[in-house]
């Protein structure tokens, strides 16, 4: 596979299975299987003048309970990735890894030197004085929460600028590192809600950091990036608490569902405790790739990580879907194992 491929191509795995797009089951993707129901009326929005942010900064801001002036928005979560490694100007990164793959791009992108640990092995490895420290939080693609609290104090003894994504926090109970940007002034923090609202298409990504750090990334960015129906969908998703509730419950629920059907069969070697919306998996007599081939006729995709550092050929993601679609992959999984 590809080097930076990422899941949830749906129109060219349609075209294998032979099948509408809308046939498709997407469990390759870890996006939210619930999406909130949402009574908007686009053709009544002025789109005619410039959007104004305030409303969305105020949104957030109450959200995330930190200030609007700790907030800087992107058009999208990879686009403040590869924006705050433009801007940070720094030399060295260390990516604790396996990680959300547009970091590696983007710090080759920008030609920082990268060190890599790895998470499952090694993560006490020393970190070079000033780098730039990436940390997943829960991590992608095993979905494990880490207590950053010993971590941060590290990093911050070491000087290093340090960002944690926490794109997948709301699935989770965890709290977020918001509370330590007043402890030290070289944290940044992503937060992306189109995962946990399923609205990949509203390209809306997070930076918090503090005022004296936002104010820097402002001066270098456009007045105008974000559209007016990306703004309002984002203002209106965040008035429904009870969605919040909701789709964090059921979520759990379907990701003990998805556990207890995956690890009754013979193929699976090791299943990573999770605690997001989606599972690593370790296969056994199977490649990730085959497993992918066999599904094929079952119109379901998973997703293969051989593309993931320190992770194999036999290792594949499983997205937290609905009910009826594990019932699906069940289904699949039983009468392919028939054949192995």
């Amino acid at each position: 596979m590809k080097k930076f491929e990422h899941g949830g191509d749906i129109k060219s795995f349609a075209k294998k299975a032979k099948c509408k797009e809308k046939e498709v089951i997407d469990l390759s993707s870890n996006i939210n299987f619930l999406k909130p129901k949402l009574d908007i009326d686009f053709n009544s929005l002025d789109i005619s003048s410039y959007p104004n942010y305030d409303k969305l900064y105020k949104a957030i801001s109450n959200h995330y309970n930190v200030l609007k002036s700790e907030i800087e928005l992107y058009n999208g979560g990879s686009s403040a990735i590869f924006k705050l490694f433009e801007n940070l100007k720094l030399k060295h990164c260390t990516i604790y890894s396996p990680a959300y793959l547009e970091y590696k791009k983007a710090a080759l992108n920008f030609e920082y030197k990268i060190d890599l640990i790895n998470r499952f092995k090694d993560m006490n490895k020393e970190v070079k004085k000033g780098s730039f420290v990436i940390f997943v939080n829960p991590s992608t693609p095993d979905a494990k929460c880490y207590d950053i609290k010993k971590l941060l104090k590290y990093w911050i003894k070491k000087e290093c600028t340090i960002l944690i994504d926490e794109s997948f926090l709301e699935f989770t109970n965890y709290e977020s590192v918001t509370k330590y940007l007043k402890e030290y002034d070289k944290l940044y923090i992503l937060k992306s809600m189109t995962k946990f609202y399923s609205s990949a298409g509203i390209r809306v990504g997070t930076i918090i950091s503090s005022k004296e750090n936002i104010k820097k990334l402002k001066e270098k960015e456009p007045m105008w990036k974000l559209s007016t129906f990306d703004m309002t969908y984002l203002i209106e998703v965040l008035k429904y608490k009870n969605f919040y509730k909701k789709a964090k419950k059921k979520n759990k629920e379907n990701l003990e569902l998805l556990y207890s059907t995956i690890k009754k069969h013979s193929f699976i070697k090791e299943i990573h405790k999770s605690e997001a919306n989606y599972i690593l998996v370790k296969l056994k007599g199977i490649k990730a790739k085959e497993l992918q081939e066999k599904l094929i006729p079952y119109k379901i995709m998973i997703r293969d990580c051989t593309n993931f550092d320190f992770l194999g050929k036999y290792h594949v993601r499983i997205a937290v879907k609905s009910k009826k679609s594990i019932k699906l992959l069940e289904k699949a999984f039983s009468e392919i194992e028939k054949c192995i």
